[in-house]
């Protein structure tokens, strides 16, 4: 079958809204966003009631896209180069499992270090356990099919041995991470991954804003057709060959190839969201 095919019918399956990620309880900080008012503040352009909420929207979309991207991004390609180079060990891949479940903790617990406030904390580690669950559960070559290979069958180990970690609290399972080591696992090419992640990203903020009533089902298809596709290909332009420094490549010591958060703002307003007297999200 045609590789090219394969990727594509995978990204299929990934960009499927019904997966059960646990993506549809995050606003990633939009409803507090919204609580506090900042949706009114957008362009003075805007015309009209709606076209404030969609201008809000969309600001939103931005700034959390480009924070999003510069600090989470790093941790995908990282976690997805780790599970390249597990797959391509020559013979036993398993040889290689303690060394690449080593690496990946140093990756998750780098981003728990850096990620500011419990609320995103929270949301992350929820939905990062998902992932890994869902390449158990959904991805895995079932047990006895006649052509699963052996490589497929140390990559099911490896992950298990990762999801069990998490649930042991022996690590703390975040979503850029696992993102990674699942795409990897999946055959997607870094690029396609790293495309991927920021739009399901915007995908679920949008998703959020419709829940909420600020903007509707049609203008949110819009907005994602229009505005976020140019924002997804812009950040993943500029962050995509940003490095955490932990995985082969400590020569960059320069602050702009490190991650970073851009919006101290989105950070605030994030760490508020349980102090809300009505909500609807966990985060």
């Amino acid at each position: 079958m045609d590789t090219n095919f394969d990727e594509t019918y995978v990204l299929l399956l990934l960009a499927d809204s019904n997966l059960p990620t646990g993506s549809f309880v995050a606003s990633s900080g939009f409803e507090s966003y919204g609580t506090h008012g900042f949706l009114s503040l957008a362009s003075a352009s805007s015309v009209g009631k709606g076209g404030t909420m969609t201008a809000g929207t969309i600001a939103f979309i931005e700034d959390s896209l480009h924070t999003y991207a510069r600090s989470a991004l790093p941790f995908v390609s990282d976690a997805h180069r780790v599970v390249d180079a597990f797959k391509g060990l020559e013979g036993k891949p398993e040889t290689g499992h303690d060394a690449t479940i080593k690496i990946l903790l140093e990756l998750d617990e780098l981003y728990e270090t850096m990620t500011l406030n419990h609320v995103a904390k929270r949301a992350s580690k929820a939905q990062g356990v998902a992932l890994l669950t869902l390449y158990s559960k959904g991805f895995a070559c079932p047990s006895g099919l006649s052509d699963e290979d052996h490589l497929s069958k140390s990559l099911t180990v490896l992950i298990d041995r990762l999801k069990l970690m998490v649930r042991g609290e022996e690590t703390h399972g975040h979503l850029p991470v696992c993102w990674g080591v699942l795409t990897s696992a999946l055959g997607i090419s870094l690029l396609r991954a790293q495309h991927l992640f920021l739009f399901l990203h915007a995908r679920s903020l949008l998703s959020s804003a419709v829940r909420l009533n600020t903007i509707g089902p049609y203008s949110s298809q819009q907005i994602l057709l229009h505005s976020v596709r140019p924002l997804v290909e812009a950040e993943v332009s500029q962050n995509k060959d940003i490095r955490t420094g932990i995985f082969g490549d400590m020569h960059c010591n320069g602050v702009d190839d490190r991650p970073a958060t851009t919006w101290p703002l989105g950070e605030i307003l994030a760490v508020r969201h349980d102090l809300q007297h009505s909500r609807i999200f966990n985060s």
